[in-house]
């Protein structure tokens, strides 16, 4: 009975977005007093399109960051690059840089599952 509940557990695993690396590094930008790191998003859910990305401290407060768009149009099976620009002096700061899928009203007919992926910071 074990070993059932166990299989059926696997079978139904929910298969979130990816947002790699795990382990980002900074390398100074082309700006003055701003560095950079490069993200790459997978999406690996056909309901959803659209997902947010966030820069936090240890204790989740937000930090501010600039980047092309906050909130990323990405198809099913897509791959898309993000560039995230940091203040040289927010740098020591940084605890986690997120992605949260965003789900649309009346476009997911069963319970929606809103998935979020982090990236520590060390």
């Amino acid at each position: 009975m074990r070993y059932f509940i166990i299989a059926l557990l696997c079978a139904s695993a929910v298969h979130a977005h990816e947002f790699t690396p795990t382990y980002p590094k900074f390398d100074s930008s082309y700006v003055d007093n701003v560095v950079t790191t490069k993200m790459k998003l997978f999406n690996r859910r056909k309901e959803i399109s659209y997902y947010e990305i966030g820069v936090f401290d240890n204790e989740w407060n937000p930090i501010t960051f600039a980047t092309e768009n906050r909130i990323v149009n990405i198809e099913y099976l897509g791959t898309k690059s993000i560039d995230i620009y940091i203040k040289n002096s927010d740098l020591s700061r940084i605890g986690y840089i997120c992605s949260v899928s965003k789900i649309i009203k009346g476009t997911v007919k069963s319970s929606g599952v809103k998935s979020k992926i982090c990236s520590r910071v060390k």
